[in-house]
């Protein structure tokens, strides 16, 4: 019998209706189902052990949070898109009872993607599938971001901040501040200063290996945003390091990899 775990996003009441639909659906094709808010994450986590297949009922952002439940397990997780732009998801909320057989047939292919481990001095530890982003806080006064890749000084941003990002964070904060789109599957980074005064402005992509450094000075609040759902402040001196984590999220997907090219083009070109 396999396990699945439904995470739906509890803002979104279509989400839990559909949510509750499932898992009254699961059980008649000899599937065992746990239920959760994906804003419950610790509560999720205790539920991963033994898990075939998550699904994730919303948006983007829930993915996010399905991904980071599903950290150190592997676990595919197919998205079903109640959101608005739905890049990392599968399928619409139509096709979920119909399709659902064939996934736990385990027909389809498993998409890898790269995420960012990042570490803290005081020993804070975050891992991100779309962005790390690390800079000023609720005040609109700039931060310096002392930059260092590989243990070399790159530069110093005076900047609203710096936005790390992932192949798949390449569509997100990244791109808004003028960032590259990345092959999702890719395991590269892009490093995106957030409009930068008299400084460099350029993105840098950067490569696996490399282990990059963010020091922030500044006499006001700062602050380290995950994926844009954990946020947590930074004082003057903090040194958030952040390179490729060892683990990936994985997605179970029916499409065939090039669909994700089509589907770039018709979210962001919309009439």
């Amino acid at each position: 019998m396999k396990k699945v775990g439904i995470l739906y996003h509890p803002k979104i009441a279509a989400a839990g209706g559909l949510a509750e639909e499932l898992a009254n659906f699961l059980p008649s094709i000899d599937a065992a189902v746990w239920l959760c808010s994906a804003w419950e994450e610790e509560q999720a986590r205790s539920e991963i052990e033994g898990t075939d297949l998550i699904l994730s009922i919303g948006g983007d952002g829930t993915i996010l949070r399905a991904a980071r439940a599903a950290l150190s397990h592997s676990v595919p997780i197919v998205g079903i898109n109640l959101g608005r732009l739905g890049f990392m998801t599968e399928l619409g909320p139509d096709e979920a009872l119909d399709r659902l057989p064939q996934y736990l047939r385990g027909e389809g292919w498993i998409d890898e993607r790269a995420m960012l481990e990042v570490q803290l001095a005081d020993g804070g530890h975050y891992h991100a599938l779309n962005d790390v982003f690390i800079g000023r806080a609720a005040i609109p006064r700039l931060v310096n971001v002392e930059t260092s890749i590989d243990g070399a000084l790159l530069t110093t941003y005076r900047a609203d901040g710096v936005i790390l990002s992932t192949a798949t964070g390449s569509t997100g904060y990244s791109l808004a501040a003028g960032g590259p789109i990345l092959c999702p599957q890719a395991k590269e980074m892009v490093l995106n200063p957030l409009s930068p005064h008299l400084a460099f402005a350029n993105a840098l992509v950067l490569p696996s290996t490399a282990v990059i450094e963010l020091r922030v000075h500044t006499t006001h609040r700062a602050m380290l945003s995950v994926d844009g759902q954990v946020n947590v402040d930074l004082e003057n001196g903090d040194c958030v390091r952040v390179r490729l984590s060892p683990h990936v999220a994985c997605f179970l997907r029916a499409q065939p990899a090039g669909h994700f090219y089509g589907t770039l083009m018709s979210r962001l070109v919309q009439k």
